[in-house]
């Protein structure tokens, strides 16, 4: 067993800390408690254990790549550094009228959220640039150095620069960042020429002033999480996730933390994608359920889908358009506040609710013994017959299912007149409808039929709803792969080293300059590629072109992929046919008559993917091995019935089981509905498929 070998994955969650160590071809695995005032103590511990397991010590690690949800839920909790916003004059409160929609319009009481930063702690400077990029109004520096006397007296921690179309030219932007930083050197500054130079004032303010608002705090964390790594004997790199699915060096990641937002999630979706090409599979539902959240992403020809904006943090019963816009590059999922630990009320309705508020791990689900003693998802399924007391993550948990039916009955059952069995019932299917009704939205949103579609389950919680969702969406045919339970830390051991840059650029195909396309793209793929540089010296590194396209007058665009001939070489009617072809896909027909424009570039290079091999399936040949029977709950025919239990390392391909069952693991327990068949395929995954 050598160290040239040894991969560390791990993934901190709102629940628990995930940790996957790959040496000498062997994978394992740790799931433990995420400690939130020191983050890096669960990391220690569970690298601990996982070293180990293998039989090594932490000083023949060769690797480290992590993903957190610390920048999340600082954006969510608002507990980031005390922040300023230097914004052009006349500019100062876009972040608070956003962009004047009414996300729920016929709520006569609608509260838009606060913006991250109250008006007092925003600040304008007398410039303006136009939509050209030329300056119209020089930048004062007199008002310059006045905004930054304030800013040192107030003791502001870190610094956004948000300027009117500094997309187009960053002169000014640059200009205040260099006054600041000589008059204020321990300030953290972040402009956003660089964050996010993209057009929509409202995104690009955001963007900054979230990147600079979790600035000084995951620089803090950076900083602690390798001074005690190194304590431990560890002297390789560490690499974050970012929320494109690729992977950053850790000192980009402390300049540029805004895009450590979605990165537990995207390795999900990388896990996935990674699963998908393994069985040839070109419509895939990913479907991550945790301790705190639920993520579903689409993956079409093995490949996850991207955006560059998304919101975090939605206020409002998860509707779009009701949280904090952030505009990078992203993968593309919903993600709602169902998971093992989201807590369940009846609201004023008398309607069950869950989520978005969740137990987390202090205290956690009432089960768990820790103080908790509202009921959570866990709790439901712990009643519900679905998970085994004495073996909740490995044995290191002991769950106490008495006290999470009083948590039930006190806080549904009496008000609803119902016990624990049907409020956990209840529960259980408040929970998985809402899941399952944001995966139709999210489908229908991007034109799809997901009865076409194979579900890949993963995460701690997910095995154990999966089955049931399947039923409600239609889906016929589930995948659960080996290390569900910690799916996306194995997705960060599968992500390439990646960076995407963008810009926006204003063009009309009837005005199609060629050469200042060819020198644009050519610009940003020498960006991208000297940030995949600063993590990998020597591996190859591929370009994938991308522009953003519509009709003159529409108010959004879509992605058009692009071939390097293609994009080093363009041409106005291979560009319009492009379009022609995507939009013709998601909406129809084409827009006869109108002009086409071009509002964003991007170039996102990436390291190539190490190659797949596909699986000889196997359609089932003997009846798996059983450990006994307990009662699990039918949620279709409404009562508890006999479920055999099989431990999922005894099973062997070809392995087969009818349900209802319940499959075991350290990490997670899958069941399987009685409408359902599961199979044991070569390389560990279990295949669950509709019977007859």
């Amino acid at each position: 067993m050598t160290a040239q070998t040894a991969r560390l994955g791990v993934d901190i969650g709102g629940t628990f800390t995930d940790v996957v160590l790959e040496t000498a071809g062997e994978s394992y695995s740790t799931k433990v408690l995420t400690t939130y005032s020191a983050p890096e103590n669960a990391i220690v511990d569970g690298m601990q254990q996982v070293c180990a397991k293998a039989g090594i010590t932490p000083n023949q690690i060769t690797q480290i790549i992590h993903g957190t949800t610390l920048a999340t839920n600082a954006l969510i909790e608002r507990r980031g550094a005390k922040t300023a916003l230097i914004t052009t004059k006349g500019f100062r409160d876009v972040i608070e009228m956003r962009t004047e929609s009414r996300f729920e319009q016929y709520d006569l009481n609608l509260n838009l959220p606060e913006p991250l930063l109250p008006r007092q702690m925003r600040f304008t400077v007398d410039e303006r640039v136009d939509a050209y990029g030329l300056a119209l109004v020089p930048l004062d520096m007199a008002m310059v150095d006045q905004v930054i006397d304030q800013i040192a007296t107030a003791g502001f921690e870190s610094v956004a620069i948000g300027l009117l179309h500094s997309y187009l030219n960053p002169a000014h932007e640059q200009a205040i960042r260099d006054a600041l930083l000589a008059r204020l050197p321990d300030v953290a500054v972040s402009i956003s020429s660089e964050v996010s130079p993209q057009m929509r004032e409202y995104e690009r303010f955001n963007t900054v002033v979230a990147n600079a608002y979790i600035k000084p705090l995951m620089a803090s964390y950076l900083g602690r999480l390798e001074a005690r790594l190194q304590a431990e004997g560890v002297t390789c790199r560490i690499f974050l996730m970012h929320s494109g699915g690729g992977i950053i060096s850790i000192k980009n990641a402390a300049d540029f933390p805004v895009r450590l937002v979605e990165s537990g999630p995207a390795g999900g979706a990388v896990f996935a994608a990674h699963i998908a090409a393994r069985y040839g599979l070109d419509k895939v539902l990913s479907f991550d359920m945790g301790g705190t959240t639920a993520k579903i992403c689409l993956i079409q020809n093995q490949t996850p889908k991207t955006s560059r904006v998304f919101e975090v943090a939605r206020t409002y019963r998860f509707k779009k358009g009701s949280g904090m816009p952030i505009s990078i590059p992203v993968i593309d999922m919903v993600e709602i506040g169902a998971g093992g630990g989201s807590l369940a009320h009846v609201d004023t309705m008398r309607q069950i609710r869950v989520g978005p508020e969740s137990a987390g791990s202090e205290p956690g689900p009432a089960c768990y013994g820790r103080g908790g003693a509202r009921p959570a998802v866990t709790d439901a399924d712990l009643v519900l017959g679905k998970l085994d007391p004495d073996n909740f993550a490995g044995g290191s948990i002991a769950l106490d299912a008495g006290q999470s039916a009083d948590a039930l009955d006190n806080h549904i059952g009496k008000t609803l007149e119902m016990d624990s069995t049907a409020a956990a019932f209840g529960v259980a299917e408040v929970v998985d409808e809402n899941m399952a009704n944001a995966a139709r939205v999210h489908a229908v949103e991007n034109g799809e039929d997901l009865s076409d579609y194979t579900m890949i389950a993963f995460g701690g919680a997910a095995p154990l709803h999966a089955g049931r969702l399947c039923e409600k969406l239609g889906v016929d045919r589930l995948l659960v792969p080996p290390g569900a339970g910690v799916g996306s830390a194995i997705g960060f051991l599968r992500a390439p080293f990646s960076f995407e840059a963008n810009r926006s650029v204003y063009m009309r195909l009837s005005d199609f300059d060629a050469a200042r396309i060819k020198t644009l793209l050519g610009e940003l793929q020498a960006e991208a590629t000297g940030f995949v540089r600063t993590c990998d010296a020597d591996s190859p590194i591929l370009s994938e072109f991308k522009v953003y396209m519509r009709y003159t007058g529409q108010g959004w665009e879509i992605p058009v992929a692009l071939t390097q001939e293609q994009a080093l070489h363009p041409d106005a009617a291979t560009y319009e046919a492009r379009f022609i072809e995507d939009y013709t896909r998601l909406f129809g027909r084409p827009v006869a008559g109108m002009d086409i424009e071009i509002t964003v570039w991007s170039v996102n290079a990436t390291t190539p993917l190490a190659p797949v091999d596909r699986i000889d399936e196997t359609n089932g040949a003997q009846a798996a091995t059983g450990q006994g029977l307990r009662a699990l709950f039918d949620p279709v025919r409404g009562q508890f019935q006999e479920a055999r239990i099989i431990d999922r390392k005894d099973m062997q391909a070809g392995d087969q089981t009818d349900g209802p069952a319940a499959i075991t693991e350290a990490e997670t327990t899958i069941i399987v509905p009685a409408s359902r068949r599961a199979v044991c395929q070569p390389d560990g995954c279990i295949d669950v498929v509709k019977k007859g």
